[in-house]
Parts: structure tokens; C-alpha cells; sequence
């Protein structure tokens, strides 16, 4: 009778395999065929700069030269279009300068050893100026009407200098010669000329620049600006603050001289 006879029970396979049909291993194939002939997709990368980073890095201002001028005075020239910006040289009058068409707050944008530098736009030209005679022509050696006591302890060349500005700018108050100190002043090669208008004060210290040799002038210091000989390309240089408006220079022109080198 059905369940008197033993039971024996097998373990089931690990897994069962379907039977395919012979369509359906043909499809099969077909899908595999597809799959392997299929070509690898592309996978997008970055453009490539068409620039350096240099090239990407825009200055504020380009030297753009348009043409050239000449200077018509002695010339200071600027980091920046201000008058208060620092000057890292000066120009004589008469020099050439290649110059752009930018101009602000009365400067113009031109090229100093070529680099964009700034210089007053009204004190340049299109025709050079006449020369500046450098020569003895024009500076006088007679006493000069105020007196010659400021002369005693001079040398010949602070002497020359004396005469020469108390003839050729007689807004000068008074002068200053030797005194018992170290220096220029100590061995009688130094002159103060006391000036309170700033415009003559320059007019004087240029010329007294402009005819160093034949006065036999070394140096030229005015409102906390020196020149030398020594260094004369530098052009005016600025000095440390010295604590107070005269020894400053700001109310005097202090022109130091070699001793009896002058030609004039």
C-alpha cells in the first residue's frame, strides 16, 4: 500500500541548468556576438589652454608708444601720476622721451629704461628746447650789493657761488658760509641761501646743477633732495627725514663746492 514501502529521499542538486531551446542559444549568441564588437566609448578630456599663465596676467597699463617729446626743463620722473609719488630719476632739459597718449591728473604715461613711468605732461614739448648755456656766460664774479662778509673763511669756489646767485636771483634773503663745525661748512666749501619761495629756490638749485663745473659745485641739496657729482645720472635723490624744516633744507639751498676747481 501507497507509504508501507521505505522512503528514500536524495539530496537536491547544488543548481538546476534550464534547457534551451536551439532558438534561444542562437539569440543568445547573437547578443554575445554584439557585445564583444562593440567599440570602447570615448571618454571626454580637457581642453587644452591656448595660453600661458603670463599670457592670461593683463597689466594695469600698456607702453603703447605714439611718438616721442622733449623735455623742457629738468624733469622728475614718477612711479605714479602724482606729485607726491616716488621719483626714481630726473631728465635734463632737452632729453627725448618716447611717450604714450595717456595722460591723468596732468602726467603722461611714458617709457624711462623701459618701463611705464610718469612725468608732468605740460613741461614736455614736440620741439627741443635750446641748450642751457653750462658755460662762465651769464654768471657774474663782482661783489655782490649786500656786502661780501659771508665771504670771510670761503674758499674761491664758495666765493664764486656766492656772487654769482646774490646777481642772478636776488629774492635770496640772506646767506650762510662758514661756521665753526665739522664739514663742508667747517672748511669753508659750503654756502646756505636762505629762500622762502619755493619756485625760485628750485630755479636756483637747477642752474646752480646746470653750471656745476664752472662754478666748481659737488653737490646741490634743497627741500630734502641732494644731487652730486658723483652721482649726477641718479638725477635728485631723496634724504631722510632730519628732523626739522631747516636742516631739511626746506627754507635754504645748500650748495657745497671742491675749493678752487671752478672755471667761471
Amino acid at each position: 500500500m501507497p507509504g508501507d514501502d521505505p522512503q528514500l529521499a536524495y539530496p537536491a542538486p547544488a543548481s538546476t541548468a534550464s534547457v534551451e531551446s536551439p532558438s534561444e542559444a542562437a539569440s543568445r549568441g547573437q547578443e554575445l556576438s554584439r557585445g564583444t564588437n562593440r567599440r570602447p566609448m570615448k571618454v571626454a578630456s580637457a581642453p587644452k589652454p591656448t595660453s600661458s599663465a603670463s599670457e592670461t596676467i593683463t597689466p594695469i597699463l600698456r607702453l603703447k608708444i605714439t611718438g616721442s617729446k622733449y623735455a623742457t626743463t629738468d624733469l622728475n620722473v614718477r612711479t605714479d601720476p602724482s606729485s607726491t609719488a616716488s621719483v626714481v630719476a630726473e631728465v635734463n632739459k632737452g632729453t627725448k622721451l618716447a611717450v604714450t597718449k595717456t595722460i591723468s591728473n596732468g602726467f603722461r604715461y611714458v617709457s624711462y629704461r623701459e618701463k611705464g613711468r610718469w612725468v608732468r605732461n605740460k613741461y614736455l614739448s614736440d620741439n627741443k628746447p635750446a641748450a642751457t648755456s653750462g658755460g662762465a656766460g651769464g654768471i657774474s664774479s663782482a661783489p655782490c650789493p649786500g656786502g661780501s662778509s659771508v665771504e670771510s673763511g670761503l674758499t674761491t669756489d664758495a666765493i664764486r657761488v656766492h656772487r654769482a646767485l646774490c646777481h642772478r636771483y636776488p629774492q635770496f634773503t640772506s646767506f650762510l658760509g662758514r661756521r665753526s663745525s665739522s664739514g663742508y661748512h667747517g672748511q669753508g666749501r659750503a654756502l646756505d641761501c636762505m629762500i622762502s619761495d619755493s619756485s625760485v629756490g628750485w630755479a636756483a638749485a637747477r642752474w646752480v646743477r646746470a653750471n656745476a663745473k664752472s662754478l666748481g659745485v659737488s653737490e646741490v641739496i634743497y627741500r630734502q633732495q641732494i644731487w652730486t657729482v658723483q652721482r649726477s645720472s641718479d638725477g635728485w635723490r631723496s634724504m631722510s627725514d632730519r628732523g626739522s624744516p631747516t636742516a631739511n633744507h626746506m627754507d635754504h639751498v645748500h650748495v657745497s663746492v671742491y675749493g678752487n676747481s671752478g672755471t667761471a
